[in-house]
């Protein structure tokens, strides 16, 4: 197995002192606490009021508006997270480090976010998931197959912090991923999975010849027709809709692409959906064309927490998602792209919030 130098040194010893593991056990036994507690001292102010000042328990209460028990329990549960200390001497409580990045880090409020509105109920139902292949916690929000069809019909707040998770690290990949999608010069861009058309928007905005096509299923056009109506170059922007699972339907030959894009695409599907999804798309690569795939490989990022936060996504794809995907590892993408009959040319890392491009080609082109 292949793992960036940061992600090697993490995960091939045991560099942890006895004290330390006994201590993360007992973490692990008590993580959904520690996840509650650490969400409400965000959702009170309270690491917000500690901030810039130390604070005593009275204060607290008072800042966040509840009651000193209240305040009392999720400060000294906090001591024992991490996230507060405490001066003995004057009883006044103040932020850690690990307290100042869950207030500040964006990407740590996106995820905390992501888990609480959309998975930490369906949860309760990993084992099952794990133990027939199908996402088990969906059954919490509606009876559907993946939580795709089912993301318009999904509550406000909910889909507010499910598309906040997906934005959230897709938008900072976009502009460094259009200078590599420009470099072969496309005019016509066939956008496989594009959502709400976020990055159909910035394609357009990029390059005022260009055209996207977007291909996804009828009810994510719907909402990107709202997402995409009134903002410049919307007149470029079309869309077919089309359920890429259905194995016997085919990607529109009438499109033409230069560029068939896949970002953040083929981590929601099978490793055997993946090939049948490369395979048909292969189908319709003219001379010269190319397929780009952009996705979170575990396996390549600069720095373990970002590894972290990947392998534990997997695990939204196994309950929420749909049972059988995840993010990969890739050097499994790239058996993939092989055995659907294309080729690797070449890897671009370090993309936004640890986004890797792969450009494919077909063997003959």
């Amino acid at each position: 197995m292949n793992l960036f130098p940061n992600i090697e040194k993490a995960y091939t010893k045991d560099r942890m002192s006895a004290p330390d593991a006994q201590r993360l056990a007992q973490f692990i036994a008590f993580g959904p606490m520690v996840f509650q507690t650490s969400r409400l001292m965000l959702k009170f102010g309270i690491l917000e009021a500690l901030r810039d000042n130390s604070l005593t328990l009275e204060e607290i209460a008072e800042k966040a508006g509840i009651s000193i028990y209240a305040a009392k329990v999720l400060l000294e549960a906090s001591l024992s997270i991490g996230t507060v200390i405490i001066d003995t001497g004057s009883d006044r409580y103040s932020i850690t480090k690990t307290g100042w990045f869950l207030l500040t880090d964006p990407i740590v409020r996106v995820n905390m976010d992501f888990n609480h509105d959309v998975n930490y109920q369906g949860f309760f139902h990993l084992e099952e998931a794990l133990r027939e292949g199908r996402p088990a916690g969906l059954d919490h929000f509606g009876n559907w197959p993946t939580i795709y069809e089912g993301l318009s019909s999904l509550p406000p707040q909910v889909q507010k912090s499910w598309f906040g998770f997906d934005h959230f690290y897709s938008d900072h990949s976009f502009r460094q991923a259009l200078e590599i999608i420009f470099s072969f010069s496309p005019l016509r861009i066939m956008d496989v999975g594009g959502n709400t058309g976020r990055f159909a928007q910035r394609a357009v905005a990029y390059n005022e010849d260009v055209k996207v096509t977007i291909v996804d299923l009828p009810q994510q056009i719907a909402l990107m027709r709202k997402a995409v109506a009134g903002m410049p170059g919307e007149e470029r922007i079309d869309a077919r809709p089309m359920n890429v699972l259905e194995r016997s339907n085919e990607f529109p030959t009438d499109v033409n692409p230069d560029i068939i894009w896949m970002s953040q695409f083929l981590d929601c599907f099978s490793e055997d959906e993946i090939v049948s999804i490369l395979g048909r798309a292969k189908k319709i690569l003219g001379a010269g064309a190319r397929l780009i795939i952009m996705e979170t490989f575990w396996d390549r990022q600069k720095y373990e927490p970002a590894t972290l936060c990947l392998t534990m996504t997997s695990l939204y794809f196994t309950v929420m998602a749909n049972g059988n995907s995840k993010m990969y590892h890739s050097d499994d993408m790239i058996r993939l792209v092989h055995e659907a009959g294309l080729e690797v040319e070449s890897i671009h890392d370090g993309l936004g919030q640890g986004h890797s491009i792969l450009v494919c080609k077909t063997l003959n082109n």
